[in-house]
Order: C-alpha cells, then sequence, then structure tokens
C-alpha cells in the first residue's frame, strides 16, 4: 500500500493493517527458516509498510484532527 492509500484510514483500519502486516512477517521468517520460500526481499517490504504504518499512527495520536 502506498503512503497516500494509509494516511486516508482512519486508526482502527491502520491498527488492522499492522496486525495482519506483523503476522504476515512472522508466517515469512518461519518459512524462509524452513527454506519453503526463496523470497527474502519480501521481508523487508513487509518491514517497511509496518515501520509505514506505525509512523501514521504517531503521527495521528501527536496531532489528532479536529
Amino acid at each position: 500500500m502506498t503512503l497516500k492509500e494509509l494516511q486516508q484510514k482512519t486508526d482502527a483500519e491502520l491498527r488492522t493493517i499492522l496486525a495482519e502486516a506483523r503476522e504476515r512477517l512472522r508466517d515469512l521468517r518461519f518459512r524462509v527458516a524452513q527454506d519453503a520460500h526463496k523470497d527474502v526481499r519480501e521481508i523487508r517490504e513487509v518491514r517497511t509498510a509496518i515501520a509505514r504504518v506505525l509512523t501514521l499512527l504517531q503521527q495521528t495520536n501527536r496531532n489528532p484532527k479536529t
């Protein structure tokens, strides 16, 4: 998801996306460790997505929209 798409989401939606991304990261780590998944770059992409969501959640907590 792009940053603009994420910025249009509500806090609840962002938290749902965050939980799904963390679950995906956990699953990818297990599969890579078992040599069942070869695309290690996907782990980096999921970690970047998690960082984006966390950054947006922090920004909305500091600057609540009125």
